[in-house]
């Protein structure tokens, strides 16, 4: 197994005085949080880990559901007006529904969202949903069952199904499905994921594939591109593009389907990524603020947080670590290389 090493920590200098929330020396301001809610997933998905898994976090490296509100609380405080949980796998959190439903308690009330691959959704979604869970998005690359297990490598298409909807019944809407392509996997079933997901009312996603897998094996030769997926959907569908000011910090580009009013997204997180416009902050599940996805150092919050650090004290890190934030990731540039954790230890 790849030895993946852990990102580099550094004390996060303070922001210039009389800043307020969590803005970057580019201008920008996060108030979109990824928490991640351990690095354990139930799927080995190729552009994720390996099949055999990975070295998982020592319990006692993880965040308690206390520290996790906490932390959630400071970063409210600054500005962060959406909570999204996340994983490896958040349905695998024992306390999930309990960190929502104390999340959802925080004034002002931040959005709350989950991005889950559905398994066991279907046993939970209710709870979920009267825990203070807004709505949800589901990890699907594919319907047909061989595809999405040559992907995934596990059988379990029907239990994900399942989940997405029980999402649906709990009112978790709208329901967003997010489809990664892979170039000889199922790149060549774009077309039937849109009709499948216009015919439930679904929202899709498609998202370029981006290198955050473990075995560092991501091939820009071997991306499907935005363009391409494009012109696959266009083979059965007639796309217009919305106006591109509605995208704003959001990832996706979107297009009506038809006419309208349903819409299909795009991500284009490698060719045309939405870096100048980014709102995220990321909270890995063992306490360390990334200010980027691809980001190659990250500030511990655990250990002062567990040695008695004021919410002050806490909030003047996670400022710091905002203001030296990248211009941008630079993907496909010459001193581009991976972080050195994979998306189930990031989160996603």
């Amino acid at each position: 197994m790849t030895d993946l090493g852990m990102p580099r920590l550094r004390r996060a200098p303070d922001a210039p005085a009389g800043t307020d929330g969590l803005v970057d020396r580019f201008g920008r301001i996060a108030r979109d949080l990824r928490v991640s809610l351990t690095d354990k997933c139930n799927l080995r998905c190729t552009y994720c880990m390996p099949a055999e898994g990975m070295p998982w976090l020592p319990r006692a490296a993880l965040l308690t559901d206390d520290e996790v509100v906490r932390l959630v609380r400071v970063f409210v405080a600054l500005g962060v007006e959406q909570v999204r949980f996340t994983g490896g796998e958040p349905l695998l959190r024992p306390g999930l529904a309990d960190v929502l439903r104390r999340v959802a308690e925080i004034a002002p009330r931040p959005r709350t969202a989950l991005t889950t691959n559905g398994i066991g959704l279907d046993k939970v979604a209710a709870r979920l949903a009267d825990a203070g869970l807004d709505r949800v998005n589901v990890s699907l690359d594919s319907v047909d069952r061989e595809d999405f297990a040559a992907l995934t490598r596990r059988d379990r298409l029907p239990q994900v199904l399942d989940g997405i909807a029980a999402a649906v019944r709990a009112g978790l809407t709208p329901v967003k499905i997010n489809a990664v392509v892979m170039r000889g996997i199922n790149d060549g079933g774009v077309p039937n994921l849109l009709q499948w997901c216009l015919d439930r009312g679904l929202q899709l996603r498609f998202i370029e594939q981006m290198p955050l897998d473990a075995g560092h094996e991501w091939r820009a030769d071997r991306l499907v591109s935005r363009a391409e997926i494009l012109d696959r959907l266009s083979m059965r569908f007639d796309l217009t593009p919305l106006p591109s000011s509605a995208r704003g910090s959001a990832p996706a580009e979107l297009f009506c389907v038809d006419g309208g009013p349903a819409t299909v997204g795009v991500i284009p997180s490698v060719t045309a990524p939405f870096c100048a416009a980014c709102d995220r902050v990321r909270l890995t599940a063992d306490g360390q603020v990334r200010n980027c996805l691809f980001a190659h150092s990250e500030s511990d919050l655990r250990g002062p947080l567990r040695e008695g650090a004021s919410d002050e004290d806490l909030a003047r890190i996670i400022r710091g670590e905002m203001w030296r934030k990248e211009r941008g990731h630079e993907i496909g540039l010459a001193g581009f290389h991976q972080p050195d954790r994979a998306m189930s230890a990031i989160g996603g």
